[in-house]
């Protein structure tokens, strides 16, 4: 089939590879000439594993291109894909002036019956507004009398899994009432349909619904755990111990009930916020959403206020060893991450930052520019060097593993703030360092020197 995604952010290319990678023809159009120049050149605007082999593989087999031009882009095929974001307004609800303003194009260059997908993150209610924006377009053309479907099929990627969320789908939720529209999705993702039925079918609104509850119940779950986590270390229990023994319950399990310094990233913040807005939009109080973005908000400083406490209030010229900067492993994105609270408020105290992130570097680079008070680092070992203590506020696999005579020899005071509760306490016990993490009593060994 001949498809055109409109949008080549990181839903967008990463839809339009994996449609590629099984046999489709697909265009990519954004606006973006510097982004679109720097594809065809086989350079990839975000880190994602897997994804720059798949663009440049099927870039080279000629089943995935990319263009600004979007005439090209709407007489390329009957099925137009909108995967454009919808950043937060002032106010925390969706932004849909691009989706809106994709939908018009769509509308100004149609010329016969089109299949209008929805791939990006909106509320209840979008489907008609494209639906009405594009009968306005067309009847300005004089061309009202074209009939085109609206679909609503929204995406559930995890950035640092999403070529394998992609290529091997839990579900495919398609939101419409077109029987036809329907058979067009159905033989659309057939190559990802042959094992188990994942197709799910259901009505428009349902399933731009489904979008927002999936991650706000794991944002929810998240918030639970962080709020416990409080619970835990002023009753003087382990939240990992109480993790272990809630999630071998199957009604709950393992996924998403780790403590931590909190969520970030594009999507939980941004959809949860959105989420609220709408509810009230409609007269309706959203009392558990609205405790959930206050934990969260309220968790990302924890890890802050442990330093500051330690350090008895003082933190004026102490010197930070920080590793992890993106919001969680496997990705470079720093958007809401709690590394940029934790590093804001160090700043404000009058500490400096030594940081590294096995991909999150140039990212950091771009947002923080070249401040005095932050040093970004080539491994994490050169943060240690003459740091004052380590914090540790992203879980990668390559910070799991501590050479405690290093962190002893590096550091002036021998001690590590652990944002992810990354090591059992029996494993620290005998290292000769302090070290403080998330709902679970402190190891302090007498490292701590009075200030």
């Amino acid at each position: 089939m001949k498809v055109t995604v409109f949008g080549i952010g990181y839903v967008g290319l990463v839809q339009g590879a994996v449609l590629a990678e099984v046999g489709h023809d697909v265009v990519c159009v954004d606006v973006d000439v510097e982004k679109v120049e720097k594809l065809t050149q086989g350079y990839i605007p975000i880190y994602e594993p897997g994804l720059e082999s798949l663009v440049k593989t099927n870039f080279e087999a000629g089943r995935l291109s990319f263009t600004t031009d979007a005439l090209l882009g709407v007489q390329h095929s009957d099925v137009q894909f909108i995967a454009v974001g919808t950043p937060p307004d002032e106010d925390g609800s969706a932004d849909l002036k691009y989706v809106i303003s994709v939908a018009e194009t769509i509308a100004k260059y149609m010329d016969r019956q089109l299949l209008i997908i929805n791939k990006s993150t909106v509320p209840v209610g979008t489907a008609e507004k494209v639906r009405a924006r594009v009968c306005e377009v067309l009847a300005t053309r004089g061309k009202g009398n074209l009939s085109f479907d609206v679909v609503s099929n929204p995406e559930f990627l995890k950035e640092g899994a999403a070529i394998n969320d992609c290529m091997r789908p839990d579900r495919i939720i398609i939101g419409t009432d077109s029987r036809k529209a329907e058979e067009v999705m159905r033989q659309l993702y057939a190559p990802f349909n042959r094992n188990h039925e994942k197709i799910i079918v259901m009505d428009v609104k349902s399933a731009e619904l489904t979008k927002y509850a999936a991650n706000c119940i794991l944002a929810t779950k998240i918030s639970f755990m962080n709020e416990l986590a409080n619970l835990a270390e002023r009753l003087g229990a382990d939240i990992e111990m109480v993790r272990k023994g809630i999630g071998s319950d199957p009604r709950i399990g393992y996924h998403f009930i780790y403590a931590g310094a909190g969520y970030g990233g594009s999507c939980f913040p941004k959809d949860v916020q959105a989420l609220i807005r709408t509810a009230e939009s409609i007269n309706f109080s959203p009392d558990l959403l609205k405790s959930v973005e206050y934990r969260n908000k309220e968790q990302k400083k924890v890890l802050f206020k442990k330093i500051y406490e330690y350090f008895d209030c003082d933190l004026i010229g102490k010197k930070f060893a920080v590793w992890g900067l993106s919001f969680k492993p496997n990705t470079d994105d720093i958007r809401e991450a709690p590394s940029r609270v934790l590093m804001e408020s160090l700043w404000e105290a009058g500490a400096t930052v030594q940081a590294y992130d096995p991909e999150a570097m140039n990212e950091t680079r771009r947002i923080y520019g070249d401040r005095t008070n932050l040093s970004l680092c080539s491994t994490k070992e050169d943060a240690l060097k003459c740091a004052d203590a380590l914090v540790i506020i992203t879980e990668w696999r390559a910070f799991k593993a501590l050479d405690f005579d290093l962190i002893k020899r590096e550091l002036t005071y021998p001690v590590i703030f652990d944002g992810r509760n990354l090591f059992d306490l029996e494993s620290i016990r005998n290292g000769g360092v302090d070290y403080i993490s998330i709902g679970r009593p402190d190891m302090l060994c007498g490292a701590k020197v009075e200030l």
